[in-house]
């Protein structure tokens, strides 16, 4: 296995890729990540920039690739490598798509913005046409939940050429916490604040629920494009360390995340690993995390954009007690392991043992 990435293999080290199995794909490839970084503080220059990125970096990764009997590349950064790929080695090409098909997703995040002023809210048409392509030269796409899978079948492509692999964690880092103190009522949410991750339709969620009971809100996170509330009972953390999210974790009651648009949210299962239930609507992945769990009802999905639908399902995992064991939250029992990174691993090897006979 060879990594192709614009980091450097120290860097890629410290993520768990020796180096031996890591290639820099140079220094055209990561200044134009550099520059993006930098461009990404100006509207003006971000599409550009994301479009810089995905050239460099696939135009690159196309040129340094090996005989290899499998790639996999990420959607919207392969086209050419997945070309060479098939045309030069005659490998199985796959590619890594994590949210729903790209014209499913511009349909959600136009749908926000009708008149199109908000770029973060515009799908490009070239990040469209890119996509497409690698969806019609991919022999697989890999993708992390069912409601990516649907997405994709109404769109025409064939189930049989899609693989479904939901995401892991960090199982170590993120472990099972003892329950908050008695009388504590306390919803927790990590992640962008703002419109894609349905932050609007929390907080009113949030505000029947407190109308009637005292609760708190606490969001751990950027602050994005929808308002911070103001009352007393709600908390913005800002950006937390690893350790510090766990300890917020461990504070609550229930993890929350009511997204328009996401693919498989990874903030789910550190949660989940740590012990809370999860509240979450059809588009977070959240479902496809109930297969794994010794206590399936730890999980809650209800529609997105539906706060009342949003605010009994919170009633509920607030009230509910948790799976204990040795005086922890543990909803996973013995799927912890299948939703650590190395489970994901193992399923990915699957897949390609499968692929490749």
């Amino acid at each position: 296995m060879t990594l192709y990435s614009p980091l450097p293999p120290w860097q890629t080290r410290r993520m768990g890729v020796p180096i031996s199995h890591s290639r820099w794909l140079g220094p055209i490839a990561a200044g134009a990540v550099l520059a993006a970084r930098r461009a990404m503080r100006s509207s003006r220059l971000r599409e550009a920039a994301a479009r810089a990125v995905g050239e460099a970096v696939d135009l690159s990764a196309a040129a340094a690739l090996g005989p290899c009997d499998v790639v996999i590349g990420m959607s919207g950064l392969s086209l050419r490598t997945l070309q060479r790929a098939r045309r030069r080695f005659g490998a199985v090409a796959i590619v890594e798509r994590s949210s729903q098909h790209i014209l499913a997703q511009r349909e959600i995040l136009a749908a926000l913005d009708p008149s199109g002023r908000r770029p973060e809210l515009v799908v490009p048409r070239w990040t469209v046409e890119r996509e497409l392509a690698e969806y019609e030269v991919a022999d697989r796409i890999s993708v992390p939940a069912r409601h990516v899978v649907r997405s994709f079948v109404a769109r025409g492509v064939p189930e049989a050429r899609l693989l479904r692999n939901p995401f892991g964690t960090d199982i170590a880092r993120f472990r099972p916490t003892p329950p908050p103190p008695a009388g504590t009522r306390r919803i927790v949410m990590a992640g962008s604040w703002s419109l894609q991750k349905g932050a609007d339709v929390l907080v009113e969620a949030w505000r029947r629920l407190d109308r009637e009971r005292p609760v708190e809100l606490v969001h751990c996170g950027a602050v994005v494009d929808v308002p911070v509330p103001r009352e007393a009972r709600f908390l913005a953390a800002g950006f937390l360390s690893q350790a510090e999210l766990w300890r917020r974790y461990g504070e609550a009651n229930v993890f929350a995340l009511a997204s328009r648009q996401e693919g498989m949210a990874v903030v789910q299962l550190q949660a989940l690993a740590s012990g809370l239930p999860l509240v979450c609507t059809t588009r977070t992945g959240g479902e496809d995390l109930r297969d794994y769990l010794a206590d399936p009802e730890a999980v809650s999905v209800v529609p997105p954009e539906d706060p009342e639908a949003l605010a009994a399902a919170l009633d509920a995992a607030l009230e509910r007690p948790p799976r204990l064991v040795d005086g922890a939250r543990d909803a996973l029992g013995e799927g912890r392991h299948a939703l650590s990174w190395r489970g994901y691993a193992e399923r990915w090897d699957d897949n390609l043992k499968e692929l490749c006979g």
